[in-house]
């Protein structure tokens, strides 16, 4: 229906295979390569409308070049964000660059790469530039959930945008015995108005098959903690691949009876819609 909430998913990453004319500087979980036809493929098999596409941090670091080329081929089904690095002397023209460009709606910010101190410069000046340009900035915070709640009261007018659910998640089987037990952690953030929630890969913490149904009682207590107005699922593709296929970390969410048809809509797209100014037009 051309009136209906779009579904759009909160992180993908798309890449090139390794060639010396982009070379990676790691490795990401997945296939030798996924291009952003394979997303489109993907997201089309399944009625997912839109995703944010972000630069895999683990092979491209800082260089966005290669989103930015699957934007320009897909402009209408995605959003672009990338990392940005705490090291720089440039972070506010970058940032200011970066906003300019087409396609962009958010940085994210990789605190939990390092051992950063709350009052680290250029973490300082990535939220700062947040605010200042108004993208959101997406941080990686899980095991280090603390230092980001020192940094939220410190920008309270910098939208922030916390990856995975705050929460330490696998790559590979087994899922770890306890993978909720920093979650009061997490609800703490919930007191700060300018904090929402990827609820991203939440289906690779479950120590059940599809359709996961052991997620939900913590996911629930998220859902009340920050509303659904500032929950965005997402699937963390290709990150996920070893655990689940696409299919089943979209499905998850529709077929379960945990949901209002109201909460769905709100947390697999309206809500994503409202905090970074996008949505694809699910009547072309």
């Amino acid at each position: 229906m051309a009136n209906s909430t779009p579904v759009i998913d909160s992180q993908v990453h798309a890449y090139e295979r390794d060639r010396p004319e982009r070379p990676w500087l790691g490795s990401l979980t997945g296939p030798a390569e996924v291009t952003g036809d394979d997303i489109v493929a993907a997201m089309d098999a399944v009625g997912v409308d839109g995703s944010l596409l972000v630069s895999p941090f683990s092979m491209y670091r800082y260089d966005a070049s290669y989103a930015l080329e699957v934007y320009e081929k897909h402009p209408s089904r995605f959003r672009l964000i990338k990392p940005f690095d705490p090291h720089s002397d440039s972070i506010a023209e970058d940032m200011a660059e970066w906003a300019a460009t087409p396609g962009v709606v958010g940085a994210r910010l990789m605190l939990a790469r390092e051992p950063f101190e709350a009052d680290h410069p250029g973490v300082n000046a990535i939220l700062a530039a947040g605010a200042q340009t108004g993208l959101a900035v997406n941080v990686l915070c899980w095991g280090i959930v603390p230092l980001f709640r020192d940094l939220a009261r410190r920008h309270p007018n910098t939208r922030l945008v916390v990856d995975h659910l705050g929460l330490l998640q696998p790559y590979d089987p087994p899922v770890p015995a306890e993978p909720w037990a920093a979650l009061p952690d997490v609800l703490s953030l919930a007191e700060f108005d300018n904090v929402a929630i990827k609820i991203s890969g939440a289906c690779t913490l479950s120590h059940q098959p599809f359709p996961y149904a052991d997620i939900w009682e913590p996911l629930r207590k998220i859902f009340d903690a920050f509303g659904f107005e500032r929950c965005l699922w997402g699937t963390d593709w290709t990150r996920a691949i070893n655990m689940l296929t696409y299919e089943q970390a979209v499905e998850a969410f529709r077929v379960t009876n945990q949901l209002s048809d109201s909460e769905r809509e709100a947390l697999m797209g309206g809500s994503l819609a409202n905090i970074y100014g996008w949505k694809p037009d699910v009547s072309a």
